[in-house]
């Protein structure tokens, strides 16, 4: 399917890309901040997906969410900003496997997407739509940005 032109210069209007760089920029330093403050609950939270044997839980626990916070704040200052908006949507695209994997095994889990705090299991399937939302302000990046703004 191909898109009108009027959509996609419209998409990559610099008012909209500037819009999609704040969005997700900011999501995901948000998302950051008590990950960074509290490792521990983090670490707890990502142990929930059972994906990990518990002595590799630590490393990802410790980096994943500094690597948010840089990406994100690369985005919101227009520094790298194709580089960091591939990353953040490849990381949306991890964790959107590893909400799928858990839902596919009938886990009952607490995400630590955007707070450590371990409380009721959320509902996977809302948060696996909650992050292919957040999925688009990255596609409008790197789909409709245009690269001689990325040095």
């Amino acid at each position: 399917m191909r898109l009108p032109d009027k959509l996609k210069k419209l998409l990559g209007s610099p008012l909209i890309q500037v819009a999609a760089r704040l969005i997700l920029g900011g999501i995901f330093i948000y998302a950051s901040l008590d990950k960074i403050a509290q490792p521990m609950q983090f670490t707890r939270a990502i142990e929930s997906y059972k994906l990990l044997p518990v002595s590799l839980l630590t490393l990802p626990a410790l980096i994943l969410p500094w690597v948010e916070l840089f990406a994100g704040i690369c985005l919101v200052s227009g520094v790298c900003v194709r580089s960091a908006a591939l990353l953040l949507t490849a990381l949306l695209f991890l964790f959107i496997l590893a909400l799928g994997l858990s839902a596919l095994r009938g886990l009952k889990i607490s995400c630590g997407c955007f707070s450590t705090t371990i409380g009721d299991s959320e509902n996977i399937y809302v948060l696996i739509a909650r992050d292919l939302l957040i999925l688009i302000p990255g596609w409008v990046i790197l789909f409709f940005g245009r690269e001689s703004k990325d040095s």
